[in-house]
């Protein structure tokens, strides 16, 4: 009778394919975003495409499941004060990012960065500066766009391929943009997993590391088939700098002190503050000059010209001319202003994730995914393949971090894994593989802004495919992996837990 059949749905969970539907809208709307507005698609177009999958969710939950609005209210709430921190994080980073840039800590990791430069270490050496400035930077997106081009420039006048050249500059900004704990997308991974952010970066050392170094070894090897003895263009790049800022190695102790609190286990959020206010102190110091430049009011004294400037720097968008078009981009900065569409992205996005666990539509989604899942392999795997998928399917990675984890946070519980591998195995496999996919916002805007074909670069970013192949590479082995034994036994490795059976 059709009243059973309303009961037994009050107290279950929806059909996998009706839990799809806001699945399919969501990723359906993605992909007429994404192709009217581009790389601008995070601005407003995708932020709207999930509240309306969210909408649907609702409306089918509520109407075929008599699922009460409260439900959704409460799991949206709870969500939402889950990440409010994340949130006040993501600000901080907008202060921290636009302070090392102004204060002159990244100019001066790039003035003598980019003097290492030789015609048979290039490849390897645009690894690891595109890796320096990421990690500092917090965004392979500025990374690519600025230090990135120049490279690409120069590896042309080294006669290096460009398909080569763009897939080391990749593979090391998104190295940065992985391990940075500026990074929006590792703020995400490990907030929408609840792990804290360097809890969560310590653990990815296991499977980053092994990446990296590879692809180091790729490149070095490949380097010295590369290349001849022209001349290396950098002196416009570091005259340019020179002539902005104050160069001094001085500058370097902020991140060193940083290092210290990071290593010393402070809250990320103090972490983030501190630094950006040694920061701040640096630039009134060393760059006052500067500062002035960026208030651009001539009727203030110079003490009210660099607190102003200083204010700026922190909230709001900055530019700074100095003579040279690739570095005005680099060195500008948009403060915590420059976080808004990433927070309101979130937002969005945690209110969609909530929306679809609480309607019970991810845990029949889920359900169908564990039925595969036979071991700590499988349950690595299947997470990546989601991770893969959804960077596929709904082209943008915040959403890819956001479902992946969502749909994995309570498989991982219950099975008694750690939730610092769903985070590390989301971000292995959600943030880097991105860039590799022409449709994804990601990947437009890189082979855009490089000018080279998605395809074209995509095998040579070593990086960013070794990365999910190294984490299931460790899930097999196992290593430095936890599992909980059953009725609150302890921690034990799975290597133990294979001898005793």
């Amino acid at each position: 009778m059709q009243p059973d059949m309303t009961d037994h749905n009050n107290t279950s969970t929806p059909h996998p394919l009706v839990s799809m539907i806001p699945v399919v809208v969501l990723i359906g709307l993605l992909a007429i975003v994404i192709a009217l507005f581009g790389s601008d698609s995070l601005s407003g177009g995708s932020q709207i495409s999930l509240l309306i999958a969210l909408a649907v969710c609702v409306l089918i939950s509520m109407t075929r499941y008599h699922t009460p609005w409260k439900t959704f209210e409460r799991q949206m709430t709870k969500t939402l004060g889950d990440v409010s921190v994340t949130l006040l994080i993501l600000l901080t980073v907008g202060m921290l990012s636009g302070s090392w840039m102004i204060s002159g800590v990244v100019p001066t990791l790039i003035y003598y960065g980019v003097q290492v430069l030789s015609p048979q270490f290039f490849l390897v050496s645009a690894c690891v500066i595109c890796a320096l400035v990421s990690l500092l930077s917090g965004s392979s997106w500025t990374t690519i766009a600025t230090i990135g081009v120049a490279l690409l420039g120069i590896g042309q006048a080294l006669g290096v391929s460009q398909a080569w050249t763009a897939g080391a500059i990749i593979s090391g900004a998104y190295f940065g943009d992985k391990m940075s704990p500026l990074s929006d997308t590792t703020i995400l991974a490990s907030s929408a997993v609840r792990v804290d952010i360097f809890e969560h970066i310590r653990y990815m050392v296991l499977t980053t590391a092994p990446a990296i170094l590879i692809t180091l070894v790729i490149f070095l090897v490949a380097g010295l088939g590369h290349g001849n003895d022209g001349p290396l263009h950098v002196e416009q790049y570091t005259t340019g700098l020179a002539s902005t800022f104050n160069i001094s190695l001085w500058t370097l102790l902020v991140p060193l002190l940083t290092g210290i609190l990071i290593a010393r286990k402070v809250p990320s959020l103090v972490v983030l503050f501190v630094s950006s206010i040694m920061a701040g102190i640096t630039a009134i110091v060393l760059q006052p000059h500067v500062l002035c430049q960026i208030a651009a009011d001539p009727s203030l004294s110079t003490p009210a010209s660099i607190f102003k400037g200083m204010a700026i720097t922190y909230y709001g968008a900055t530019a700074v001319q100095t003579g040279y078009e690739a570095l005005n981009d680099l060195v500008s900065t948009g403060g915590m202003a420059g976080m808004l569409n990433t927070i309101w992205l979130i937002i969005c996005a945690m209110c969609y994730g909530a929306a679809m666990v609480a309607s019970g539509m991810i845990g029949s989604i889920t359900r169908v995914i564990i039925k595969w899942v036979r071991s700590r392999l499988s349950l690595v795997a299947s997470t990546v393949g989601t991770g893969l998928l959804l960077n596929l399917t709904t082209g943008d990675q915040f959403i890819s971090i956001v479902l992946t984890a969502d749909m994995f946070r309570d498989v991982y519980d219950n099975e008694g894994y750690e939730p610092r591998l769903l985070s590390r195995t989301t971000e292995d496999a959600a943030t880097v593989t991105s860039v590799l996919v022409p449709w994804n916002t990601c990947g437009m805007t890189q082979a855009t802004v490089l000018g080279v074909p998605t395809l074209t670069y995509l095998p040579y970013c070593f990086f960013n495919y070794l990365s999910p192949l190294v984490t299931l590479t460790v899930a097999a082995i196992g290593w430095k992996i936890k599992r909980r034994k059953p009725a609150g036994e302890a921690v034990v490795t799975e290597q133990d837990q294979r001898s005793n059976q």
